[in-house]
């Protein structure tokens, strides 16, 4: 089993920053990939950013040149650094875990909200 807790969300204004991290515990060996994931209501869960055990890393289109995720695996944490927020980027944001055998963890979840 693999736990993650995320944290560093809230608000902001647009044009504005925040950096969300995820602290992964329990078999932490056994993590392949690693990222962030976002839900609005009503709308599927959409991935954002993920970064794999090689370090190499990909972005949905909307949020490239503006987030960077990175990944420290002495400490098992993932971090993700959102810069020039827009107000469509607020969203709950997940961390999201994957294993080399192809189980998935999710994190509880931790709210974005960037006003206008």
């Amino acid at each position: 089993q693999v736990q993650l807790v995320e944290s560093g969300g809230g608000l902001v204004q647009a044009g504005g920053s925040l950096r969300l991290s995820c602290a992964a515990s329990g078999m932490t060996f056994s993590i392949n990939t690693i990222g962030w994931y976002r839900q609005v209501p009503g709308k599927q869960r959409e991935l954002v950013a993920g970064i794999s055990r090689d370090g190499s890393t990909n972005y949905a289109d909307s949020v490239k040149g503006r987030f960077t995720i990175s990944r420290d695996n002495a400490k098992n944490t993932v971090h993700l650094q959102m810069n020039s927020l827009k107000p469509e980027d607020t969203a709950v944001y997940y961390c999201n875990a994957g294993t080399l055998r192809n189980k998935l963890y999710w994190g509880q979840g931790t709210q974005v909200t960037v006003s206008s």
